[in-house]
């Protein structure tokens, strides 16, 4: 008899279990002898379930890990757990996709809002184009340019192409804006609408210092169809933009006919050289020559800026300006009232009788100047010495406009015949600083000063 731990070792991994004779009882039976188990060995077992421990810790430490995470994430980006309600089921479209996605707004194409408050631009911006398109207008500009070759005045024809905007109307003419360059210089002008048709067109008045003009079409001059497709712009509210929202582009560009181009606003009161300290809009919507006077659109078909020249040529893209239309209306308004003028004709020129300096931006800062024209002499019996103008007065506006250089005044003249009235504002010296004053000069004949 073996003791309970005395089992011999079988090779196959078990324990046999021997015992003594069995011997008969009293009827003689042998009684049955007791199975005994074998006993195997737990070393898979153990595997397995040291493995199984292994995962489940992997499992509660990752999950506490990315709970971790996703806490912190929302603490920092400020969004505040919610219980999820129950999902609801939504109205499916024929395409499939859940109505609760996005909806498209009829009344500002391009833009889509998800259930989040989430707004996206899209590329589609058909429904703003097809609105404002009517508005806008291309012009062609005809004008001499004159170049000097060995000591000999050369004049040569040439033409210039730019974009406008119809902004109003009155009794007898359709008013239009653009830039001040787009007109400068001009012996002729013309506008091209949306139909294709084309109408003569005379200057209005013109501001060079905002590089801002109103140009005139009579209405007897544009036919029944063309008056029937064409609109007259909405203008906005530029004061109210903020950098990132979409912006859309419409002009001639580089005299091919009217295009649209898309983009945002990419900054807002940019200054730059040369552009006297006015503020602009920054847009990468791409702007051209031939753009300058068209429109800057808002999502909503409104006009928030009038699109100016490329800045930077070949060289800078996707930065793109134009004039804010909140600072831009008062000017606007002022150049609407003006009379409709074209340039006089040959032996009618007039004459002011003055030499002026130019007072640029530096020179205001530097020595605390009006920006004008800083009169350096005034000539004898000229329309400007019979007005009571002396050397040291500035002129900053004639007939109203502004004017920065005596270029500007020289082009301006040009619209203005020999004997015409015309109200120049001075500003004058005095011991307590510059004081403006208004002169109401006759303007005199070139002919007689060159004779």
């Amino acid at each position: 008899m073996y003791g309970d731990n005395d089992y011999p070792y079988n090779p196959q991994g078990t324990y046999s279990y021997q015992s003594s004779p069995v011997q008969p009882d009293a009827g003689g039976h042998i009684p049955k002898e007791p199975v005994r188990k074998t006993k195997k060995s737990h070393g898979g077992l153990k595997k397995i379930m040291f493995a199984c421990c292994l995962g489940l810790c992997f499992g509660l430490f990752a999950g506490a890990g990315i709970y971790t995470v996703n806490f912190v994430a929302k603490s920092l980006t400020g969004e505040e757990e919610t219980t999820a309600a129950p999902a609801q089921p939504q109205p499916q479209t024929q395409s499939g996709m859940d109505n609760s996605m996005a909806t498209a707004d009829p009344e500002k194409s391009g833009v889509i809002s998800t259930n989040n408050s989430v707004t996206a631009v899209t590329t589609d911006v058909t429904g703003v184009v097809n609105k404002v398109m009517p508005s806008v207008v291309s012009i062609t500009n005809e004008f001499v340019e004159k170049s000097n070759f060995f000591g000999q005045t050369i004049e040569s024809q040439n033409k210039a192409s730019g974009s406008g905007i119809i902004v109003g109307e009155n009794d007898k003419e359709l008013l239009i804006v653009t830039n001040q360059h787009v007109i400068n210089d001009a012996e002729t002008l013309s506008v091209q609408f949306i139909d294709g048709e084309q109408a003569k067109a005379n200057v209005k008045g013109y501001d060079s210092d905002r590089d801002l003009a109103v140009i005139a079409v009579a209405l007897d001059d544009i036919k029944g169809s063309t008056r029937g497709s064409i609109t007259v712009a909405t203008l906005g509210d530029s004061d109210a933009l903020t950098v990132g929202e979409p912006a859309i582009a419409i002009g001639n560009a580089l005299g091919y006919g009217q295009s649209v181009t898309t983009g945002v606003i990419s900054a807002l009161d940019r200054e730059l050289d040369g552009n006297g300290g006015n503020k602009l809009i920054q847009t990468d919507a791409a702007i051209n020559p031939g753009n300058s006077g068209g429109a800057l659109l808002n999502i909503n078909g409104e006009v928030i800026g009038i699109n100016s020249n490329k800045i930077g040529g070949a060289v800078v893209e996707g930065m793109g300006y134009a004039i804010p239309i909140s600072s831009a209306k008062p000017i606007i308004e002022e150049l609407m009232t003006k009379t409709t003028k074209d340039k006089v004709a040959e032996g009618q020129e007039s004459f002011l009788g003055i030499s002026g300096v130019n007072v640029t931006e530096d020179v205001s800062q530097m020595y605390g100047m009006p920006k004008g024209i800083y009169v350096a002499q005034v000539y004898e019996g000229t329309a400007a010495a019979n007005a009571g103008l002396v050397k040291g007065d500035i002129i900053t506006k004639f007939d109203g406009s502004t004017v920065s250089s005596m270029e500007d005044l020289q082009k301006m003249m040009q619209y203005y015949a020999a004997g015409t009235r015309v109200d120049i504002t001075i500003q004058q010296g005095s011991p307590s600083g510059y004081q403006e004053k208004t002169v109401t000069v006759t303007l005199g004949a070139k002919a007689d000063q060159n004779s």
